[in-house]
This record gives C-alpha cells, sequence and structure tokens, in this order.
C-alpha cells in the first residue's frame, strides 16, 4: 500500500497532534501516532489516555491500514526534509519514506487496542467563535490550582451554563475568577470541570473560526479547523465558590491600571519569598502607597500613585505574583478594588461594563509582618 502527502502540510498536522503524545508513558503504543488509511483519507490520532487529538487529510490510496508509528521519531524527521513530496510506502510492519532526495525506513506496529473517540449527542453541541473561547479560557486559565494541595476539581475551569449565559470559572483558593460570557446563551442547565492541560491545549491550537463544543458524562470534545480534540472531565464537584465572594465590600477604591501593574511588577523584584513574596497597600482618601520589602537582601521599595478611594483608611497586604496576575488580566483602564477590611477577600472589578461579558476576580490577603 502506498499515498502521498506534501511534507509541511503533514508536519502541519503533526505539530498539533503530538500535544497529546506522552514523553514517557508505561503503555509504549501511546507513544506512538495512529495512522489509519483509507482509499481517500489519512485520518491521524495521538493520546496520553486522558487527551485525544485526530485529524484527517485527504490522500489517494491503493489500499487501507491501520498502524502506529513512532510519534516523535516521526515528526522529528518530517520537520527536518523541509518542503517536499513524500511517498509513503508500507509492507507489513514496515513504513518507507521517499522524497526526491532520499530514503526513510522506520517501523511500525500493528493497531491493538488503541483508544477510540467517545460518541457524543449531537443535540448538546454548542458553537462558538474561537477568538471568544479563547478569551474565555485565557482571562480564567492562571488562577487554577496547580495541584499541589486541595482538591482535583481546583484543578479545571470550570463551565457553567445557564439562561443568562455560561460562566467560566477558576480558583486555587487564594484568588478566583468568574468570567462570564453574555452572548453564550443555551438550553442547557449543567455544569462540567475541564482539566487545565485541556484548555492550554485547545488555547494553543483554535483560531478565530468556529468551535463546536459538546460533553457527555465524563467527557468533552472540541471540533475545530478539522480537528477534533476529546478530553475526559474531572468527575468532582466543584467548590460552591459564590458562597465566597463577598456581597457587600463598602470600602471602593479606583485606580489606573496600567500604573498600578508597573508598579506591582517592580514590587516583584523587591519580594521576598521568605515573607510569603507580600506588596503593601497603604490606601488614603487620593493616595494609594505600594511597598515592598526583601528581607533577605534587605532591600524595600516604596511607591506612591494617584487614586480615588471611598472609605476609611486601609492598609491591607497582598502576595504580588497573584496582584500581578489579576492586573495582567483587566481588560479596561481603569479598575475598582471593593475592600471590607484587611482580612477579608478583596472583589476586582473593570469600570467599563460590557454587552458582552462580564469579569469578576476575587484576592485574598495575607497577613503582613508589621
Amino acid at each position: 500500500m502506498e499515498f502521498k502527502l506534501n511534507s509541511r502540510e503533514l508536519e502541519k498536522v503533526l505539530s498539533k497532534l503530538i500535544l497529546a503524545i506522552p514523553q514517557r508513558s508505561p503503555i509504549p503504543t501511546l507513544e506512538n501516532f495512529l495512522f489509519e488509511v483509507s482509499e481517500e483519507q489519512l485520518t491521524i490520532s495521538a493520546t496520553d489516555m486522558q487527551i485525544y487529538l485526530t485529524a484527517s487529510i485527504p490522500v489517494s490510496s491503493d489500499g487501507s491500514k491501520e498502524m502506529l508509528i513512532p510519534g516523535k521519531f516521526l515528526y522529528d524527521i518530517i520537520r527536518s526534509l523541509g518542503d517536499t513530496q513524500i511517498l509513503f510506502k508500507v509492507e507489513n510492519d514496515k513504513v518507507k519514506l521517499k522524497t526526491d532526495n532520499g530514503v526513510y525506513n522506520l517501523s511500525s506496529l500493528e493497531n491493538d487496542d488503541y483508544h477510540k473517540l467517545p460518541s457524543f449527542d449531537k443535540e448538546r453541541a454548542i458553537t462558538f467563535q474561537g477568538n471568544v473561547l479563547k478569551k474565555c479560557f485565557d482571562q480564567t486559565l492562571f488562577a487554577v490550582s496547580k495541584g499541589e494541595m486541595g482538591r482535583a476539581a481546583m484543578t479545571g475551569i470550570l463551565m457553567e451554563f445557564n439562561k443568562d449565559g455560561l460562566n467560566f470559572v477558576a480558583t486555587d483558593g487564594h484568588r478566583l475568577v468568574k468570567y462570564t460570557s453574555l452572548n453564550q446563551v443555551t438550553d442547557i442547565n449543567d455544569q462540567f470541570i475541564v482539566p487545565d492541560k485541556t484548555i492550554s491545549i485547545v488555547s494553543k491550537l483554535i483560531t478565530d473560526s468556529q468551535v463546536t463544543v459538546n460533553f457527555s458524562k465524563t467527557n468533552i470534545l472540541f471540533e475545530f479547523n478539522d480537528i477534533k480534540l476529546v478530553s475526559r472531565l474531572i468527575g468532582e464537584k466543584y467548590p460552591a465558590y459564590n458562597s465566597v465572594i463577598p456581597l457587600e465590600n463598602e470600602n471602593k477604591l479606583k485606580v489606573n491600571v496600567k500604573e498600578l501593574l508597573s508598579a506591582v511588577k517592580r514590587m516583584l523584584i523587591f519580594s521576598s519569598s521568605s515573607t510569603s513574596n507580600q506588596v503593601k497597600f497603604a490606601i488614603q482618601k487620593d493616595l494609594l502607597e505600594i511597598s515592598s520589602e526583601d528581607i533577605d537582601k534587605g532591600a524595600n521599595a516604596v511607591e506612591s500613585l494617584q487614586c480615588e478611594y471611598d472609605g476609611d483608611p486601609m492598609v491591607i497586604g497582598f502576595n504580588t505574583s497573584y496582584v500581578n496576575d489579576v492586573l495582567s488580566h483587566v481588560n479596561d483602564k481603569e479598575c475598582i478594588f471593593k475592600l471590607h477590611s484587611p482580612t477579608k477577600a478583596a472583589v476586582i472589578e473593570q469600570i467599563e461594563k460590557k454587552e458582552d461579558e462580564k469579569l469578576l476576580m476575587l484576592l485574598m490577603p495575607v497577613r503582613l509582618n508589621n
């Protein structure tokens, strides 16, 4: 059996699918691409048992076959060939790649119990614009728990469907993000937790074109640009996040996002890991003083910014890195910190109200050393 492919076209597909191939696996077959060749189409798949990626390329073949080809090995070969036509010739467990300049031989394996795509109910499919879905993920992924501590549910993003829109929620216990896409209204009333690795891969691969998303009880399916990505969902109940969002934080601090973010980035240089990476906000009516200290180096920094503050003077501390992350995801010139006391969570919101989205972020304070 034989078929032809352009090397650049094949490289483009493999560069996406290889994201699902584990570098090392106790199951050797997972380190391979699955090639499924028919007379008119080549379908290539890759999986690590949690994520399954597949894509199809039109080909003209004189037969059909399923085979496993070493993933990284094949990808490295194809990348090195430049722009050329490749003739694939398959005989038993041998695969020959022939170009105008060379011949490259490698071995293949029989397809033996390779993981297959699960089925989905088409009536539950939801369509997004790719740039919209990417923004939803990018606005929340930074707050996902890294898994060292806490519940498995917090290592993913909650997608919460309701009649008012679609909520994307992430928290690691120290910060929380709730991003609502108001245009994405469906009849579905359900919620699912998508693993952070899945979100990262989808965000890398999607473009502005449409993305179809479908759910079953245990899996999620993304379809875009001739690619299908299936991932297992996290089968835990998400924490009751609404219960930790303060309803009345009466002290309101209005600041310029760019100026504050710039100052916080400088505070990062002076933050000491031995003091919980702290930045101190000393807030008065029209002045915000931020400061940080590295005790180990005997260094400190203080900056003053103009602000608008409605409330009693307050001194409150935050994790410098977390403040930096939060401000980096505010897409507005100004934002409001809603505060109650130095020991209660701060709520951060954008000033500008947008028709198609809502953004709410929560930041837990830290106890200051002095």
